[in-house]
Parts: structure tokens; sequence; C-alpha cells
């Protein structure tokens, strides 16, 4: 029996474990890929410790990009799925029959789960039985409607991160923001805030405001948004007591006095989240993608006073996806810089406990087994 290695979770343990795993064989329907590179996402420890994967031991990591090693025999030239084709994986498990699914909602399916990753819901999830094992490992089993060609001049390191990169597109929708806004990006140095910087310019963004822990990394972000002017406050710098004093909402405030028309929150803890939101222009929009369990300490009547929306989204679809491969593919868009950290298969454990940790800047990270 052909074995790789895998990055697996067990049963009782919330930490990574490398080892070695049969090469999984691809049904029918099936699409086996090499992987060349799979992304690292920092909340998925978190998931585990929570009990969110629902099969165990199972190979983690639902971002992937390599090349097709093997087809199913029902998998015909009508897909344009062949061996030895560049590919990433679309990570979304759902049943693409309901109505969700049929109207680019499908993170809202009742069956989603991702490959590699977490399952959401409490129904029966067939897909996610046969396919929750995931890319960090040599090769991946993916149904064949999952796989998205790989443009020439786009590196399998960013194949991987397309996930991201898509997440950031789905929440910038979400904000439905009118040309020329002003908007403010939560943990702008982690993974999702760094992709929409960088996305912010083809929405219409006309100024950003930057909201992290430290100076010095805000600053380093600050050259990804391109000629969209920005604004960076660090929560390092404002009075100790900002967190009960409304510090960071005064902050905003100065730099925008007339209030910003959107904030995309990921943070995942804490009050950033509501005093940005305060924060907000008459009609602004929050977003909110960090999955904070504070509550939100704002009044609904001055949601309704402000005509302020607040829109939560978990994911993005497989039309965020190829928007974000076709700004790649024509060149408009280029994700390499994003990229931080890269570290080979063997040295998943340490890739986590840095991503864990914190201690260093890391935007977005990369396996390559």
């Amino acid at each position: 029996m052909n074995v790789m290695l895998a990055a697996r979770a067990l049963k009782g343990s919330a930490a990574l474990h490398l080892t070695k795993a049969p090469v999984p064989e691809p049904g029918p329907l099936d699409v086996l890929v090499k992987v060349a590179s799979a992304g690292l996402a920092p909340g998925m420890m978190r998931l585990l410790e929570m009990g969110a994967f629902k099969h165990l031991p199972t190979t983690l990591g639902h971002e992937a990009a390599g090349t097709v090693a093997a087809v199913g025999a029902e998998v015909t030239g009508a897909t344009g799925v062949a061996v030895g084709d560049r590919v990433r994986l679309h990570p979304n498990l759902t049943c693409r029959s309901c109505v969700y699914c049929r109207t680019d909602r499908e993170m809202m399916c009742a069956q989603q789960a991702m490959v590699g990753h977490a399952a959401f819901g409490d129904v029966a999830m067939p897909l996610y039985d046969a396919y929750h094992d995931g890319g960090l490992a040599e090769y991946v089993r993916v149904p064949s409607w999952l796989i998205d060609p790989l443009p020439g001049n786009v590196s399998f390191d960013v194949g991987a991160k397309v996930h991201d990169l898509a997440n950031a597109v789905r929440a910038l929708k979400c904000a439905d923001l009118p040309l020329g806004s002003t908007l403010v990006v939560t943990a702008a140095t982690g993974t999702m805030g760094t992709a929409t910087v960088k996305l912010a310019p083809h929405f219409g963004v006309a100024r950003l405001v930057l909201v992290g822990r430290n100076a010095e990394r805000l600053a380093a972000v600050r050259p990804l948004a391109g000629e969209v002017p920005v604004d960076t406050v660090a929560l390092e710098e404002l009075p100790d007591d900002w967190a009960e004093s409304a510090g960071l909402t005064r902050r905003i405030r100065e730099i925008v006095p007339e209030g910003v028309h959107g904030v995309l929150d990921f943070v995942p803890q804490g009050p950033v989240m509501a005093q940005a939101t305060a924060a907000m222009a008459t009609g602004g929009t929050l977003v909110h993608m960090g999955a904070n369990p504070a509550p939100l300490p704002i009044p609904a009547r001055i949601w309704m006073a402000k005509c302020w929306r607040f829109v939560g989204t978990r994911a993005c679809t497989r039309s965020d996806a190829q928007e974000v491969l076709s700004l790649l593919a024509r060149g408009v868009l280029d994700a390499e810089e994003l990229i931080t950290h890269r570290f080979p298969l063997a040295e998943a454990e340490r890739a986590v406990a840095a991503m864990q940790s914190r201690s260093e800047p890391i935007w977005m990270a990369v396996i390559n087994p």
C-alpha cells in the first residue's frame, strides 16, 4: 500500500500530528491532486479544540493547490480536468441543490462543511463524511466538481491561498460600499486583514483606516493598498484605558470626523468590533468575519437611527474564488507578496506553533510538501 506524509488531527488531542497515511484512492468522480502547496489557517486549531471536526482522525488543511495525479473512471474530458493539470481545490462541501447553493450563497447550505476543516451543521453530511481529509499532505482526494484550473502565471502558493482572498472578496461584497468610500479594516496585519487591504482598491475604496495591535506591523501593511491613502491605528498607542473609555472610537473619529462608510472586522474577541462600529457614518455597514463571542453593546435604537447594517459571513462562494482567479490571471492582482512564510510538511507542527504564538508577523503561510 502506498503511503504519504500527512498532518493529522487525532481523537482526544488538540495538537497537530505528523504521521504516515495511505495515499487516497480516487473514486469514479474523484480527482487525486499531488499537493504542491497547502495553506495554513490560524483558526483551525481553535476549531479542533471546539470539536468542530466531526471525523477523527482526519488530515487537516482546506486550502491546497498542485497537479492532478489521477482521475476517476467517470471523470470525462468534459469536466476539463486531466492528469498533469495545475489546479486548486475549492473546499466548500455543500448539497449543490438548495436555494442557497443555487443563489451564490453556498456557505449557508445546511450541509456546508469544508475539506480538511470543520462542519457547521447537525444534519447528515454525506460529502463531508467522504471527503473530510484535507490538503496538509502529499496528496488529497476531492470531487472533480471542486477543482479549479490554476492560471499559468499564478504560483501554487498563491493558488493555495485563493480561498482567503475569496473570503475577503465576499466580505467586501457584503459591505456594499459606495464608490469613494472610507473603510476600516480590523486585525489588519493578519491573513484576512492583509487580503482585504490588497483587494480594497478593486472595490472602489478611496481611503483605508487599518486597526491592529502594533504600529510597526501596521506600517509594513500600508504599501499593500497601492495608491489608496491609508491611516493606521495601533492599539498599543491608544490610552491604557481605551477598551473601557471608547478610545478606539475617538481615534477613528479624529481621523475621519464625518464617520466611515464601513467596517470589515476580523478580530476574534474583545471590544474592537463595537468601538470601530461606533465610528461609522449614517448608513454604514459592519461586516463581521472574526467569530467574536462578545456581545455587541450598541442598542437597537442606535442601529435604527443611524440606518446601520450588520452582516455576518463565514466563508466565500465559488464565484468569489473565480473572481480572484480572474484578477490573478489577468495580472490585475498580484498576491505573491502576501505569502510571507513557507514551511516544509515535516515542519508543520512548528508552522502552526509560529502562527499561534504571533511572535513574528505572518500574513499568509503555506506548507510545501
